[in-house]
C-alpha cells in the first residue's frame, strides 16, 4: 500500500513542475512580445519632401536641347529588378511584368520624345517566418526603390524643368509609384503637380477601391498593407491607407486590380498568424502573375500591361512639345 506522505509529496512536486511549466511558457510570450515591439520600426515622418515645386514658380521658356519630352518612369515589382540592373536595358529578370510596358514604349518613342527609365532596385521581399530566407526585408526594398524613385525625378526636373512625368508601377514598384504620386498630388513631392500627367499602377499594395481611376474589373478588397491590421512584423511595416490619397493627381492616376489578387484585393484579417501567411501567398498568387493575360484582368479582350501600353502612349502622344534651345 501506497504510503500517503509519499502521495502527497508526488502530487507538490507534480503541482510545482506544472507551475514551472505555464511560468516558462508566460516568460516566453513575453519575450517574443518585448521582441517584436523592439523590431518595430520608428513612427515614420512626413512622407517625402514637406513641399513640392510649386507650379504658380516661373520656369524658362526653353530646357537643355538633351532633355526629353517626357520622362517615364517604371518601377518594377519584386524579384524583378535589382540594385545593379541597367534602367535602360534591364535584364535582372527577362521575364519581369512591366517591360511588356517598358519595351513597347521605348521602341516606338525617340528618347527625345520619351525617355523611358527603369528603376533599379532590391525588389526582394524576406520571409519573416523562414528563419533560411536569405533577402533582403521589405522595407529595406522598398525604402531604396523609394529613394532611387524620388531622387531621378527630383534629377530629371532640376535639369530639365519643362519636362513632363508618366509614372507607372507593378506590385512592390506600384506601392512605390503609388506612395510618391500621392506626395506629389498632396504637395509634397519632388516635383509639381502639373507636370505628371499620369500615374498608372497595376496591383497595388495600398490599393482603396474607386480612389482612382479603374479600368477593367474593379473588385471590393483592399491592398494587403491596408487588410493585415495585424501585429508588427520585422521588416515589413504595413503603412495602411496613403494620406489624402492621391490629391490633385486623382484624376490623372489610374490602378488596375484583378479580383482574387490578394496583393490588391485582399479581405481585412485580424490574425497575425493568418495574416503572414497570407501575405507570403500572396505573393505567390497566380492571380498575382497573370497581369500579361486576359485570365484573370481584361479589358475589352485586351491584359493589363497591353492597356497600360495603350494608356501611356496616348498620354505621351499629347503631352507638351516644350521648346529647346
Amino acid at each position: 500500500m501506497t504510503n500517503p506522505k509519499k502521495r502527497k509529496r508526488g502530487r507538490l512536486l507534480l503541482f510545482a513542475i506544472l507551475g514551472l511549466g505555464i511560468l516558462s511558457i508566460i516568460a516566453i510570450i513575453l519575450v517574443v512580445i518585448l521582441i517584436i515591439n523592439l523590431l518595430k520600426p520608428e513612427p515614420a515622418g512626413p512622407e517625402g519632401p514637406t513641399r513640392s515645386p510649386s507650379s504658380s514658380v516661373p520656369r524658362p521658356t526653353a530646357q537643355p536641347a538633351d532633355c526629353p519630352d517626357v520622362q517615364v518612369i517604371v518601377v518594377p515589382g519584386t524579384w524583378e529588378s535589382s540594385s545593379n540592373d541597367d534602367p535602360y536595358n534591364p535584364t535582372a529578370n527577362p521575364v519581369s511584368l512591366m517591360l511588356n510596358v517598358s519595351g513597347p514604349l521605348a521602341n516606338e518613342f525617340d528618347a527625345s520624345r520619351a525617355d523611358v527609365y527603369t528603376v533599379p532596385y532590391i525588389a526582394q521581399f524576406r520571409n519573416p517566418a523562414n528563419l533560411t530566407d536569405r533577402q533582403a526585408d521589405y522595407d529595406v526594398s522598398r525604402a531604396e526603390g523609394t529613394e532611387r524613385t524620388r531622387a531621378k525625378i527630383a534629377e530629371v526636373n532640376a535639369k530639365c524643368p519643362l519636362t513632363s512625368y508618366v509614372l507607372t508601377g507593378f506590385s512592390q514598384g506600384a506601392v512605390i509609384v503609388g506612395d510618391i504620386a500621392g506626395e506629389i498630388g498632396n504637395g509634397r513631392g519632388p516635383v509639381a503637380q502639373d507636370l505628371v500627367l499620369g500615374v498608372g499602377l497595376i496591383a497595388d499594395g495600398r490599393r482603396e477601391p474607386d480612389q482612382a481611376k479603374n479600368a477593367g474589373p474593379n473588385p471590393t478588397g483592399v491592398g494587403a498593407e491596408i487588410a493585415l491590421d495585424i501585429l508588427p512584423i520585422p521588416g515589413i511595416t504595413l503603412t495602411g491607407p496613403r494620406p489624402g490619397g492621391f490629391g490633385e493627381l486623382t484624376d490623372r492616376t489610374y490602378s488596375l486590380c484583378a479580383p482574387g489578387d490578394l496583393i490588391c484585393d485582399a479581405p481585412t484579417i485580424r490574425n497575425p498568424i493568418e495574416g503572414i501567411n497570407k501575405l507570403m501567398g500572396a505573393i505567390n498568387n497566380p492571380v498575382h502573375a497573370m497581369y500579361n493575360t486576359t485570365q484573370y484582368w481584361s479589358d475589352n479582350g485586351q491584359p493589363a500591361t497591353v492597356w497600360m501600353t495603350d494608356w501611356a502612349r496616348a498620354v505621351i502622344d499629347e503631352a507638351p512639345f516644350p521648346k529647346h534651345e
